[in-house]
């Protein structure tokens, strides 16, 4: 049974998601984009899930907009919507980066001052390409913030699991969850430091790992592979977090080169 990222955030949305994860995420938030200007800036998160990040960027003063290739985020997104009463709900189209009419119409549109993509281009099917619209559509000095799976000679092995996974049946599915929840528990609690209900990012642990089992398709690169494909594109890494844990996501902010020289990215 194919993995459904939208039903896991819905779930999540609707029955993990409280005031004690908002902090966590709203504080790891603010740490990943510290020294970037949110009030009015033109702010994309590609892949938007349960919606955290558009809300906390609209907090922030932030024109936000989302886009993602599964339509029940919608439904999760609505649902994240209770904890941030005071704001709109965010526009977003159900649509994907490796879209090349999307990337051409926002470059039209003067592109983006925040490009957001959390733990989602490595999920695409075509990382590089991901990597290439994302890029092209980030204003001259504006941001990209992403998240990247590192890779690790563990790598291969996790992707002919998370193959299996999107092809057995619910009932094994949810076995191997139960098998595997023990050591994603203790691996979370080492790694985030917080209560047992909470990931670094706000997420809680069982939903967590029901994302990383079934996400599929699956990529993965070293941190010095990521830097150098964004140099290529005209970005410059101002930071970059290596994962606490081997199988994890490394994290970029890059900033878009503003010279004669650097030609656009163009799509593709």
């Amino acid at each position: 049974m194919k993995f459904s990222f939208g039903k896991n955030w819905l779930s999540y949305s609707t029955k993990a998601l409280g005031p004690n994860n908002i902090l966590a995420a709203r504080a790891a938030f603010n740490l990943l984009t510290r020294g970037i200007q949110l009030e009015r800036a033109r702010f994309l998160d590609i892949g938007f899930g349960q919606g955290l990040t558009l809300y906390l960027a609209a907090e922030a003063g932030a024109k936000v907009y989302g886009i993602d290739t599964d339509p029940i985020c919608r439904e999760a997104l609505a649902a994240t919507h209770r904890f941030f009463p005071s704001l709109p709900l965010p526009p977003t189209a159900i649509d994907s980066i490796l879209n090349d009419e999307f990337v051409q119409q926002q470059q039209k549109n003067g592109g983006f001052d925040v490009v957001h993509s959390w733990g989602v281009l490595h999920h695409t099917g075509d990382m590089l390409r991901a990597f290439r619209n994302a890029a092209a559509v980030v204003k001259p000095e504006g941001f990209l913030i992403i998240s990247v799976y590192n890779k690790h000679w563990t790598s291969p092995l996790w992707r002919a699991v998370k193959y299996s996974f999107n092809r057995i049946g619910r009932l094994m599915q949810e076995g191997i969850v139960l098998a595997l929840y023990p050591v994603f528990y203790f691996r979370a609690r080492s790694v985030s430091r917080m209560n047992r209900q909470i990931t670094t990012r706000g997420m809680d642990v069982g939903h967590d790992l029901r994302d990383w089992l079934g996400g599929y398709p699956y990529e993965y690169a070293l941190r010095t592979d990521v830097e150098r494909a964004f140099n290529r594109l005209g970005l410059v890494m101002i930071r970059g977090d290596a994962t606490q844990g081997f199988t994890g996501c490394n994290e970029f902010v890059f900033q878009k080169k503003n010279d004669s020289d650097t030609k656009t990215a163009r799509p593709g």
